[in-house]
């Protein structure tokens, strides 16, 4: 493994730093700080312009939180959950049909192992493609224009005209839960358990803490999900929450919201107990802190760069994602909400396309689809009800259900639902919002109509393929337009 490492170091061009050593800083036109999507975005985006880049990366390999610990492993996990549980068929075969009877965290860890590594190389291969210098190590602003990089095989500094934050976040930490690693993890360390759970508690109604619970809940784990706020997923749309909470209470997912963790404690080996400031106590034999994450910043010595972080360890930014120093930019999760890989890469592209004064690169936050790993799997672009009845707008639902279109009955996915949000007098398409299988995928049909400015009407003069599932949008259509004419004919 060293020696592979040894060898993708020497490729991508760290060889001159290290003749360097002791001398003057390497000088390059952009220093990326952080290797993940918002990282290798921008270093790639500026190595297309004709730019010497250089790109820090303090684990050994790359590809930063995304790969490595976050999106890929999770995602990773959810597919070998469905697939081995064969939980997307047991509305056909039956709710006893598995494809393997013992699933093991080793079979999870096998596929999750597998797709990493792949990730890795296709991204040290895209960053060597593109002539960008990878030096492993941590990195520490000596100056504004500065960079010292120190790690087991470097020690150089690094200066630049134009530098790029995107360090990435991780699992945020709390006193009263003692992570251990293994009985009391962050979602960094799901693979730290040994063997799968007999119950699970799992702290924090977010993406992340609502992904998991769900994974373990298909694998037969009892879940209790414990969520301060009133509702899971606050920012999604409400009756699609709903769907999914149904779905969690029908898988056996005991849901305590309104209910903050007070402390933790392992009275005997094996047994969690997480005590509320209700004075209730639930009792697992493991429990999994996800409640929130926080900047990677610590390490970064951003005063000497005249920069500062707020206490979640995110960076202020503005449209361009440029910080307060003119010349750094921040990107990715590091700036904070959404959060999301794929906005990471817009926002790494962004920022070094405006660096290097390449005005021609923009992006439109509001069609930017979100998409929430759950089981079944949500995605959404544009406004909820909740947003445009708080904004005084007229819209009207149309809605379909997957059990309506033969692609929902061949698949066995009875379950889910696309809703359209259109507005009453322009048939403008003001949102969509789907939970069910493929959502992530079948969200991007509403997102091109919506970028193009269009209305209801492209789903009624489409012809869609049959059977499929983006039949779905046209079902919708037809509902939420026949309702409208309801209304307006009395």
């Amino acid at each position: 493994m060293a020696q592979r490492l040894t060898s993708m170091r020497l490729a991508v061009g760290l060889d001159p730093i290290r003749r360097e050593k002791g001398m003057s800083a390497v000088k390059y036109d952009l220093v990326v700080i952080g290797s993940g999507p918002a990282g290798q975005r921008a270093a790639v985006a500026a190595a297309k312009m004709g730019k010497r880049v250089a790109v820090v990366e303090a684990r050994e390999v790359v590809g930063g939180v995304c790969v490595n610990t976050g999106t890929i492993p999770s995602k990773t996990m959810r597919e070998a959950v469905l697939h081995l549980s064969g939980y997307n068929y047991r509305s056909v075969y039956g709710v006893s049909y598995r494809v393997k009877e013992k699933i093991t965290m080793a079979d999870l860890a096998f596929r999750i192992q597998a797709v990493i590594k792949t990730e890795v190389d296709v991204t040290e291969a895209q960053l060597s493609r593109n002539g960008i210098d990878v030096v492993h190590g941590m990195a520490r602003f000596v100056d504004p224009h500065q960079v010292r990089v120190e790690g087991s095989q470097t020690d150089a500094t690094l200066e630049s005209d134009r530098i790029i934050i995107a360090v990435g976040t991780r699992p945020a930490v709390s006193d009263k839960v003692p992570v251990n690693g293994k009985t009391i993890i962050n979602s960094d360390q799901i693979l730290g358990l040994g063997a799968l759970p007999r119950s699970l508690i799992v702290v924090g109604g977010g993406v992340v803490g609502v992904e998991y619970a769900c994974m373990f809940a298909v694998l037969g784990v009892r879940v209790t999900l414990i969520e301060k706020r009133s509702r899971l997923l606050e920012f999604a749309d409400q009756e699609i929450v709903e769907a999914l909470s149904y779905h969690l209470r029908d898988m056996r997912v005991t849901m305590r919201l309104g209910e903050e963790v007070e402390s933790v404690e392992e009275p005997t080996p094996g047994t969690v107990v997480a005590n509320l400031e209700s004075k209730k106590k639930v009792s697992g034999d493991a429990l999994l802190y996800a409640v929130g994450r926080q900047g990677n910043v610590d390490e970064l010595n951003l005063a000497a760069a005249g920069l500062e972080a707020d206490n979640r360890g995110r960076i202020a930014v503005n449209e361009h994602y440029q910080t307060r120093v003119e010349h750094i930019y921040a990107a990715g999760d590091v700036v904070g909400f959404p959060s999301l890989a794929s906005v990471s890469m817009e926002q790494g592209r962004i920022a070094a396309s405006h660096a290097f004064n390449d005005h021609a690169a923009s992006s439109n936050p509001s069609f930017y689809p979100y998409g929430i790993y759950t089981i079944p799997e949500i995605s959404f672009i544009g406004k909820t009800e909740e947003q445009l009845t708080g904004e005084d707008v007229p819209y009207e639902v149309g809605m379909a259900y997957y059990r309506e279109v033969a692609r929902g009955q061949i698949r066995g996915d009875t379950t889910g639902r696309l809703k359209l949000i259109f507005h009453r007098d322009t048939r403008k398409v003001l949102g969509v919002h789907i939970i069910g299988e493929d959502a992530s995928e079948l969200v991007h049909i509403g997102q091109a109509v919506m970028t193009l400015d269009g209305t209801m009407d492209y789903f009624i003069d489409t012809v869609f393929n049959y059977p499929t599932l983006a039949e779905c949008y046209k079902v919708a259509a037809f509902n939420g337009l026949g309702r409208l004419h309801r209304y307006q004919t009395g």
